[in-house]
């Protein structure tokens, strides 16, 4: 089980990149547009570099929805390694079997 101080921190990042997208995404589009001036451009630059480093999506985690593990985190369940084997074996993953051989 992950500590709860970071589960929270990593929420609080969800929220903070949610709350920021729609701004950071249009000071991008600013700083890529071949026809922005100079002047213009730099701005965007110096908001976009002052903002806040949690804002940044790449500061996300993910995380297992059942104990908050940071590795071995599979996307498509949502579930790290331990606990996406406890729901195979439990049958809830439908189509996911054990391989033996």
């Amino acid at each position: 089980m992950a500590k709860l101080c970071m589960v929270a921190r990593e929420n609080k990042r969800h929220r903070l990149v949610q709350n920021a997208q729609v701004r950071r995404t249009k000071l991008r589009e600013i700083i890529k547009d071949p026809k922005t001036e100079f002047e213009d451009r730099m701005a965007a630059v110096t908001k976009l570099s002052e903002s806040p480093r949690d804002e940044s999506a790449v500061r996300i985690r993910s995380r297992c929805q059942v104990c908050g593990r940071p590795r071995a985190v599979y996307k498509k369940f949502g579930l790290c390694r331990i606990h996406l084997r406890e729901a195979a074996m439990r049958g809830d993953v439908p189509g996911l079997v054990k391989a033996s051989w």
